[in-house]
């Protein structure tokens, strides 16, 4: 991958020479259309038999298909018509998760109602059924539920309360995202390390459109060639081997290789595995170095030592030889971690709150000083109050909205958190996305839930309302792509509108149909039948907590006062011994977030970030290096939604055919 001629001396993502220019065009509602009817069935399929999303793949897959296309019509897509469809792609097929169920779930909206159709039936939702309300899910007794179908009248509120919140969502995400990006981006001139993966790869596919590729598309063909070998093995032949075999062959476990059984007497109370996605190990290549340092020495040290440790002296008691690894998480999450990990999330808090302080402070200054930052001309910005306005108005909403579905919940407290909380939430979480490429150690995973609790409410209504606690960090790093390619922000919003309309329709129509073939989760959707019992699970043991008949004495016994003390002097004492050290604060970060990572995860992309250090970068140059990355990970995501694609196609042909035959 030597560069020898002049034109590939640079480097550049992208090229300087580019203006603004709108992306949004009549290209891209055909590409949306394309990937609702065609794309979203197959991210549905591989989400609840892998638990592997499409996005990477679905978007990568459909770029190349309407890049091929302009060829043949001798057309050549511009780096903003790229982006704008990659987007489409993303926010057609990832949509669908649950807020505080962690189950994921990909596919449209109506993913977050298979799911709550599936939790109110589960075991783990005995006696908290009846306070579930029927704006969530139909009752357990319900036809609806019964006969598999959302055209029913029990689904009327579920789905219109459904769509109201994804508008609202969206245009609260969008204003303050924009918000957000300006002060990141235009004042404290943060990097947005992994911006670049999909803006790098955008600009790739948009120069093979034109007469001539560049490095770009050399290095996204490699990661291609990487991610179709990979995919056959990981995805193709258990997918195809399902349809003509009474047996499904496996080569590689999916999600990744237990050990944590087969260790037991080296490791109690440890767990220990492997990730087998190869795309693990490619971003670890692309994230920064000490944060994946950070997360591997944390989950390694907490469950080769201090998991052990534990169990010895009795703190560990729940967990007991012969559980994997997915019951020894729960196990210990109960007995000591929950309450650990409330500590640490308090000192990140903490240090988030500093950092909003010293910003605000540095630019209280810049104004005294009367330094201006310049605009990029053409670039789509609208005023900041606007857009503060509009975020202001659609938090109203939600407060508005959240005081009619449980009025016994205090409004002042969904105020707090959708218009002090989540502002300085979503910009912790933005800067972190700017400095590091990644949100990880900012989440505050428990404020939501402790607020139900200790806020006095006997029910389990508040739980499924739409609480406006949001992180809209990411929503910068968007901003910051659109500004990469060169792309005008008013895009984005044409962009919300017609995925929003196209995702809902969609999403209703292929989830019904999967649905209708049979119970989810089952044996036909092996992630989702090992994964989502754990996640309803932790998430009926929070919503029982504020039931009057015993939840809160369940609560008592598992969240403790001096564990989550242990946790704020321990991790307050690493960030003082970092700051002794003068190490990388990344590396605090990483730490806290790997506290609860497992190794099957943080392994593989530890092992990336070592090669990608002390080989490649040492082979080809750190500035080159850096510049492949990635592009060779967008690459490798879209070689595996090319197989994934093909194989699932042919699994839904089949499902469909024989439940017609039969």
């Amino acid at each position: 991958m030597a560069r020898e001629k002049s034109e590939d001396a640079d480097l550049r993502l992208i090229p300087e020479n580019l203006q603004f220019e709108p992306g949004f065009n009549i290209k891209t509602l055909w590409a949306a259309l394309f990937v609702g009817f065609v794309m979203l069935p197959g991210a549905i399929y591989l989400g609840l038999v892998t638990g592997q999303s499409m996005a990477g793949g679905a978007e990568w897959v459909t770029l190349i298909l309407f890049i091929e296309i302009a060829k043949r019509s001798f057309v050549r897509l511009r780096p903003q018509e790229v982006i704008i469809l990659y987007w489409v792609a993303g926010g057609l097929v990832t949509m669908g998760g649950k807020l505080g169920t962690g189950a994921d779930l990909f596919g449209g909206p109506f993913g977050g109602l298979i799911w709550d159709q599936y939790l109110i039936q589960s075991p783990q939702a005995d006696g908290l059924h009846p306070h579930i309300p029927d704006w969530v899910v139909p009752p357990r007794d319900s036809e609806a539920l019964s006969g598999r179908s959302f055209l029913h009248a029990d689904w009327i509120k579920p789905i219109v309360l459904l769509l109201t919140v994804i508008v609202m969502q969206k245009i609260n995400s969008l204003s303050l995202g924009y918000v957000l990006f300006r002060i990141t981006n235009d004042i404290e001139k943060l990097p947005y390390p992994l911006a670049s993966v999909q803006a790098g790869g955008a600009t790739a596919l948009a120069d093979s459109s034109g007469t001539r590729e560049g490095w770009r598309w050399e290095i996204f063909s490699i990661g291609a060639f990487i991610g179709i070998l990979w995919g056959f093995f990981y995805v193709v032949i258990p997918t195809v081997s399902g349809i003509f075999l009474t047996q499904t062959v496996t080569i590689l476990p999916i999600p990744f290789i237990d050990l944590t059984v087969s260790m037991k007497e080296l490791l109690p109370a440890g767990i220990m595995g492997i990730g087998t996605d190869l795309g693990n190990v490619l971003i670890g290549f692309v994230l920064p170095f000490w944060i994946v340092v950070g997360s591997f020495a944390a989950s390694i040290l907490v469950n080769v030592l201090i998991n052990p440790v534990l169990y010895t002296m009795d703190v560990l008691h729940t967990w007991e030889p012969g559980m994997s690894a997915i019951p020894t998480q729960i196990a210990n999450s109960f007995d000591f971690w929950l309450s650990f990990t409330i500590g640490g999330a308090i000192v990140v808090a903490l240090m988030g709150f500093a950092m909003v302080g010293k910003t605000m402070w540095n630019l209280r200054k810049a104004q005294r000083a009367g330094e201006r930052d310049e605009i990029p001309k053409d670039r789509g910005d609208i005023p900041i109050p606007i857009a503060l306005a509009i975020w202001a108005v659609s938090t109203a909403g939600f407060v508005a909205l959240v005081y009619f579905l449980v009025p016994d919940y205090p409004w002042w407290i969904s105020a707090f958190f959708g218009f002090v909380w989540t502002p300085i939430y979503s910009y912790i979480g933005a800067r972190m996305i700017g400095l590091t490429g990644s949100p990880q150690g900012v989440s505050f995973p428990y404020l939501r839930e402790g607020s139900f609790y200790l806020s006095g409410y006997q029910g389990a209504a508040v739980w499924f309302a739409p609480i406006p606690l949001f992180n809209w960090g990411y929503e910068a790093a968007a901003f910051k792509q659109l500004e990469l390619t060169r792309t005008r922000f008013g895009s984005i919003v044409k962009l919300a509108a017609v995925t929003l309309l196209i995702m809902f329709v969609c999403s209703f129509i292929f989830w019904s149909f999967i649905w209708k073939l049979g119970p989810i989760p089952s044996s036909a959707f092996p992630y989702v039948q090992k994964f989502w019992p754990f996640h309803a699970t932790m998430q009926a043991f929070w919503a029982k907590s504020t039931l009057s008949d015993g939840g809160n004495e369940l609560i008592r016994s598992i969240i403790r006062l001096d564990y989550i003390l242990v946790g704020v002097a321990s991790s307050g004492a690493m960030l003082g011994l970092l700051s002794v050290l003068k190490w990388p604060i990344t590396l605090f970060y990483g730490f806290i977030g790997g506290i609860g990572a497992w190794p099957h995860f943080v392994l593989p992309n530890f092992i990336g970030a070592l090669l990608g250090r002390y080989y490649f970068e040492r082979r080809f140059g750190e500035q080159t290096w850096r510049s492949y990355t990635p592009i060779l990970l967008a690459g490798y995501s879209c070689g595996m939604g090319l197989v994934g694609m093909s194989s699932i196609a042919l699994a839904l042909i089949s499902k469909a055919v024989s439940s017609i035959v039969f």
